[in-house]
């Protein structure tokens, strides 16, 4: 239940793909071909987060209604067995980033974790999201 701590080794961002007609794709090579952006890359990273900051006034709200945290939160496998001494079950609603560390084992999951609801991206070792994928969302 820690932030990241800045040498964690973890990216900062996840490679996404997308389809774009021709037309779309020669007019952003133009723009790039003419100075406008440094690649294609720029300009649709550029692009996507001018429409988040379009939305930044909804997307609060959103947060707020779904009570999400926001960022990169990691899960140790002390955070976990502290969890179970105190029979405590943990409900992860994350925007961003959710990393559980890879000593964590399945039982351990299974009996802390209730739910994990990740808005972003979740990294954790294969064992684990196949057994905690019911309670994935």
């Amino acid at each position: 239940m820690n932030a990241m701590t800045p040498r964690a080794k973890f990216p900062d961002s996840e490679k996404i793909t997308i389809n774009l007609g021709y037309v779309d794709l020669g007019q952003i090579d133009l723009l790039v071909q003419e100075g406008f952006y440094a690649n294609r890359t720029d300009l649709i990273r550029t692009a996507i987060r001018s429409q988040l900051e379009r939305h930044n006034d909804a997307v609060k709200k959103s947060v707020a209604r779904h009570d999400l945290d926001i960022g990169l939160r990691h899960y140790s496998r002390q955070d976990l067995e502290t969890a179970r001494s105190h029979r405590e079950v943990i409900h992860i609603q994350v925007l961003g980033l959710v990393t559980l560390a890879t000593d964590i084992d399945a039982e351990l999951a299974r009996a802390t974790i209730g739910s994990i609801r990740v808005l972003g991206a979740l990294q954790a070792p294969a064992e684990l999201k196949a057994a905690l994928a019911d309670r994935i969302h």
